[in-house]
């Protein structure tokens, strides 16, 4: 990796030294995979990491600088997904030196894409309750049980697994985050049909799988707070728009990266209609001939407006980032106000479509059928990420200070808990 010295570097310094890295380095006809090993080894792939783990140890106002270059030659930059999102960040703050070493250079590269395997068809929105089991087997973990609503799991290398190690503690305290191989026996994935007709997520089925202890993330029992930092920065992705892409570029580095963001992104483009589309109100209450509705108006500029604020709600957000803070509990002002916006918006879509907002295709079906789109989609927003009633509890008792939700699990064993 890139050696610096230990000492405060300026803007200028670092611009001059990415340039020349580039200039050297740099070759648009390169294979993708080529070309994001020399990065990662580089350290300016992520440059706000720390250096001993493919980082340069640069402030966020320095690591724009280093984008500013890439951007300017057009180079590519490292993988996009949850590997770099939520595992890389989970693993960085949580995982031993070993695992980093060997774990964050493939989510770099993107030779290893990773899934979530948090939520269970039996704990809902109490995350803390699952009761997918891992059992100690000499050098390794035996798991059992079944997660729902992954995405990526049907391509996934690795997936974030969350799993109960002991069930005589208290259920956050019994709770071990590891590493699993998705590629081996014991692991089935179905896909999910959702009412959009989509089939973005899938259920996992865990019979006996195995991991070494040593993709061991967290600490046993100590699995909890490693899940909050991915949650946390899972939540403060929730209120960001998907990369866009943009045409086809030249040079086979940037055709390939194209080609893996495309693919990776088809999971995702429902996701403008989950977020009720508040930028095609106008547009369809003018095609509508509804603009002039006073009822119409109301409900639209009202979204608008909203629309307007959780802008301003995501801009604090992005500066709090850019000023080196990491994601915390505002992540969820963000997921909440854009779950509100969504439903907001997706009210005034079908009070200017009325009832034939419901046809979802054919001839027959307005605005080419968005419209019944987002009315489908819309209400995942306040479930996936998190539901609006657990953002709401994580806003009242981590930002306002508010006592407590009541909870009657306390420090009971878990097997003595109720559960579904």
């Amino acid at each position: 990796m890139r050696p610096m010295a230990d000492r405060p570097v300026d803007s200028l310094e670092v611009r001059t030294e990415v340039r020349a890295w580039l200039a050297h380095n740099w070759d648009p006809e390169l294979p993708l995979l080529e070309w994001r090993g020399r990065l990662a080894d580089s350290g300016w792939a992520c440059p706000t990491w720390p250096r001993a783990w493919f980082g340069s140890d640069l402030d966020t106002t320095n690591a724009a600088v280093v984008a500013e270059e890439f951007a300017r030659v057009g180079a590519v930059g490292a993988a996009i997904g949850a590997g770099m999102s939520l595992a890389a960040p989970t693993i960085l703050e949580h995982g031993s030196a070993e695992l980093r070493r060997r774990l964050l250079r493939s989510i770099i590269t993107g030779e290893h894409k990773w899934c979530q395997l948090f939520s269970e068809p039996g704990n809902g929105s109490d995350l803390a309750g699952l009761t997918t089991t891992a059992r100690r087997d000499g050098d390794e973990w035996i798991v059992s049980g079944q997660k729902v609503w992954t995405s990526g799991a049907r391509t996934a290398t690795y997936g974030m697994l969350l799993a109960r190690t002991d069930w005589d503690t208290s259920k956050h305290r019994g709770i071990t985050y590891f590493a699993l191989r998705m590629d081996q026996p014991g692991i089935e994935v179905r896909p999910l049909r959702q009412m959009n007709t989509k089939a973005s997520f899938n259920e996992v089925f865990l019979t006996e799988a195995r991991l070494p202890d040593c993709d061991r993330i967290s600490g046993v029992g100590e699995g909890w707070r490693a899940a909050l930092t991915t949650l946390a920065h899972e939540r403060a992705a929730a209120g960001m728009r998907a990369p866009q892409l943009q045409q086809l570029p030249s040079g086979r580095t940037a055709r390939e990266a194209h080609a893996e963001a495309s693919e990776y992104l088809k999971t995702y483009d429902w996701y403008p209609q989950r977020a009720g589309r508040t930028d095609l109100l106008v547009e369809h209450a003018r095609r509508a001939g509804r603009n002039s509705d006073v009822l119409i108006r109301n409900e639209v500029a009202s979204a608008v407006s909203f629309s307007e604020a959780a802008k301003w709600t995501a801009r604090r957000a992005a500066s709090a980032r850019a000023a080196g803070r990491v994601p915390g509990p505002d992540g969820s002002l963000g997921k909440l106000s854009g779950a509100l916006l969504a439903r907001a918006s997706a009210s005034a879509h079908a009070r200017i479509a009325g009832p034939h907002g419901m046809l979802g295709a054919g001839p027959d079906a307005p605005f080419a059928g968005v419209i019944a789109e987002i009315l489908v989609s819309v209400p995942g927003h306040s479930i996936a990420g998190g539901t609006d009633e657990i953002q709401r509890n994580i806003i009242g008792e981590r930002i306002l200070g508010l006592p407590k939700e009541p909870a009657d699990d306390g420090e009971r064993p878990f097997r003595d808990l109720r559960r579904n």
